[in-house]
């Protein structure tokens, strides 16, 4: 006999608010515009991107968790991040690019169906966000819309990023719940389907764009193209 499903926890990031490559352009754009930079936006970027996934890689050790590097913020890494590019340019203030990102990642749109998914689901069953972000841009950006949930929690107020199990175990401790009472809805096969799975969870990978899964990772329990597709879930839990 399965367990009842008693909460949803969302991530928010290409799950209920846009992430894309052109928001971040946009905001590269910026950038470069009120540092007077002499790279355009797309070139910018694609310079500080690897740099930035360098970080993404190596933050977390799920072979061995004792041995984590010492956990950084978004802001921290991002900076340094920016400082690495701008040293090879010979200008550019780190900081002040990072404190753009983190206003503009506190300003990001919605999904289209975002909005009338969580007015459907949050009457029906308890809801709570669990997001690799720092506060600085995640809790302006639920104030902004006026979203409310039973809990928020960051990757940076647990010092863990997803897939650790730390930040899923802890979200579960706040809502006193089961892992197996839970479904985690993440639009990032080893961030939110790997993480949430290891500690029990029932997963929901939302796969907007029709993206194959990768064998190497564990298969989801349930796939949805839209928040919407979560009701009929909801329905039969």
């Amino acid at each position: 006999m399965s367990t009842a499903i008693k909460a949803v926890i969302f991530d928010v990031y290409s799950t209920l608010f846009l992430n894309d490559l052109r928001s971040t352009l946009g905001t590269f754009a910026k950038i470069c515009s009120r540092q007077n930079l002499p790279v355009d936006a797309e070139t910018l970027w694609k310079l500080w991107k690897p740099v930035e996934m360098e970080f993404r890689t190596n933050r977390t050790n799920l072979e061995n968790q004792d041995d984590n590097p010492p956990f950084k913020s978004y802001e921290t890494a991002w900076t340094e991040c920016f400082q690495q590019i701008y040293d090879g340019l010979g200008e550019g203030d780190a900081s002040a690019a990072t404190k753009i990102v983190i206003q503009d990642m506190g300003s990001r749109r919605p999904f289209a169906e975002t909005f009338q998914a969580l007015q459907a689901i949050q009457p029906r069953i308890r809801t709570a966000v669990l997001s690799n972000a720092d506060d600085a841009y995640l809790l302006p950006l639920l104030q902004r819309h006026d979203l409310q949930f039973e809990a928020v929690l960051s990757s940076e107020s647990v010092g863990a990023y997803k897939p650790h199990p730390r930040p899923f175990l802890k979200i579960l401790e706040k809502l006193s719940l089961a892992p197996a009472e839970a479904f985690y809805v993440g639009d990032h096969l080893f961030d939110d389907v790997l993480g949430a799975s290891k500690v029990g969870m029932v997963t929901v990978w939302i796969n907007r764009n029709g993206a194959p899964q990768d064998p190497s990772l564990p298969t989801p329990d349930h796939t949805i193209k839209n928040l919407m597709e979560l009701l009929e879930l909801i329905n039969h839990r």
